[in-house]
């Protein structure tokens, strides 16, 4: 252990949470929210104080669709800010509507609405959203067996290369082109 968290003292917490749901045919829609909690009173660059607390609470609501994920709606709320004139970045995120979600998105995210142009903690919040919503989305297709002649090139295609496990090298991305080969015209 590179540090004993036991033997530290906490300075600022940051808590980010997702939920997918199931919203319609091929859709669903997400809900994301970060909270900073600063554990410690400091002060800001111009010398006043603030006390602990709450200083960020946001959420960002969407609804996703298909097998590319493009985002159709998403909107941001701001309930807890530092400062009144954050807000003015409250649809900073409708720059990403008809943006898919796939490989790239990231770098996509901060080049629409990074930087001046938005908010880093609505950014942030994004960014986590976008992972959760591969999870969510497959978590609606493999509710049901894909084993019965309902596993595709797409469905593959979509966990390649996402992690260690799914490599393209990998055994289990062998597996499933081996099921995909044996299902093919040309197999009897």
């Amino acid at each position: 252990m590179i540090f004993n968290p036991d033997q530290c003292q906490r300075l600022h917490t940051r808590d980010i949470h997702v939920v997918s749901y199931l919203h319609q045919a091929e859709a669903i829609a997400l809900e994301g929210r970060l909270t900073d909690d600063r554990l410690n009173a400091v002060y800001t660059l111009f010398g006043q104080k603030r006390p602990p607390g709450i200083v960020h609470d946001m959420i960002v609501r969407m609804i996703v669709r298909g097998p590319k994920l493009v985002i159709e709606e998403i909107e941001a709320e701001m309930v807890t800010v530092p400062n009144p004139d954050c807000r003015g970045a409250l649809n900073s995120l409708l720059p990403l509507k008809g943006e898919g979600i796939s490989a790239g998105f990231t770098a996509k995210v901060h080049r629409l609405v990074g930087g001046e142009k938005g908010c880093a903690h609505l950014v942030a919040l994004c960014r986590a959203m976008a992972s959760a919503a591969i999870q969510g989305a497959w978590s609606a297709v493999a509710s049901r067996p894909l084993t019965e002649g309902k596993l595709t090139k797409r469905h593959l295609k979509s966990v390649i290369n996402t992690c260690h496990l799914w490599r393209p090298d990998g055994p289990l991305v062998q597996e499933a082109n081996a099921l995909l080969e044996d299902k093919s015209p040309d197999h009897p």
